[in-house]
C-alpha cells in the first residue's frame, strides 16, 4: 500500500508515519528527514538545502523528486511507502505517479490531517525551544506554513478527483488521530 500523509509542518505526520511503520511494516519516506540527513552530511546538496530551509523556502522539485526516487524501490520491496511531506506540488504529484507506474504501483490512499495554523505555531515554538531544530524556528516556520498552504492547496482537488482523499481532524489526541487513519486504511470509513 502506498499512502500520502498531508498536513502542514508540525501537523503530526511524522508521529503517525512512525506508528504506521511499526504497525504495518511500511517504509516512511519523509522529505524532511531526507533533507536533514543531506544537511548533516555537509555535502554541496546539503549546504544548498540548508540555505533554502533556513530562509523558510521550499527546496526545488528536482531535488525532492531525486531524493524520493532514490528510496522508492526499497519502499516498494518492503510492501509500500508512507509519503510524508511529499508531494507538495502538482508537478511532484505527477512525477510520483510516473515513478510508481514504472514499478507497476500507484497511490492507494491520501489522508489529510486538518489542523489549526495558530495551534501549530504554538507547537513549533515549544519544539524549537526543546529540540532546537533550525527548520522549526518560529519565523521561518511561518514562511513554510504559508508556502505549504499556498502550494499544497491544488493537490487536494487533484487527489479528490481520483477518489483517494480522506480528511481527518489532526488536532485530536495521537491515539484518536491514529484510529481515524487506521479506519481509512482498513476501509471502514472514508473520513
Amino acid at each position: 500500500m502506498n499512502l500520502i500523509l498531508f498536513g502542514p509542518p508540525a501537523a503530526g505526520k511524522g508521529t503517525q508515519a512512525k506508528r504506521l511503520v511499526e504497525a504495518r511494516g511500511m517504509v516512511q519516506l519523509s522529505t524532511g528527514d531526507m533533507l536533514r540527513e543531506a544537511i548533516a552530511s555537509g555535502s554541496d546538496l546539503g549546504r544548498e538545502c540548508q540555505a533554502l530551509m533556513s530562509r523558510g523556502d521550499l527546496v526545488s522539485d528536482a531535488i525532492v523528486i531525486a531524493l524520493i526516487e532514490a528510496r522508492l524501490k526499497e519502499a516498494e520491496d518492503a510492501g509500500g511507502a508512507i509519503f510524508d511531506g511529499f508531494p507538495r506540488t502538482v508537478a511532484q504529484a505527477e512525477a510520483l505517479d510516473a515513478m510508481l507506474a514504472k514499478l507497476g504501483k500507484k497511490i492507494d490512499r491520501v489522508v489529510r490531517l486538518k489542523v489549526d495554523d495558530d495551534a501549530l505555531l504554538k507547537r513549533v515554538a515549544v519544539r524549537f525551544a526543546d529540540q532546537g531544530r533550525p527548520d522549526d524556528n518560529p519565523d521561518s516556520f511561518k514562511v513554510r506554513l504559508d508556502a505549504y498552504n499556498r502550494n499544497t492547496a491544488p493537490l487536494l482537488p487533484y487527489y479528490a478527483a481520483k477518489g483517494l482523499l480522506s480528511e481527518i481532524d489532526g488536532m485530536g489526541a495521537i491515539a484518536t488521530v491514529a484510529a481515524a487513519i487506521d479506519a481509512v486504511l482498513d476501509g471502514t470509513t472514508t473520513a
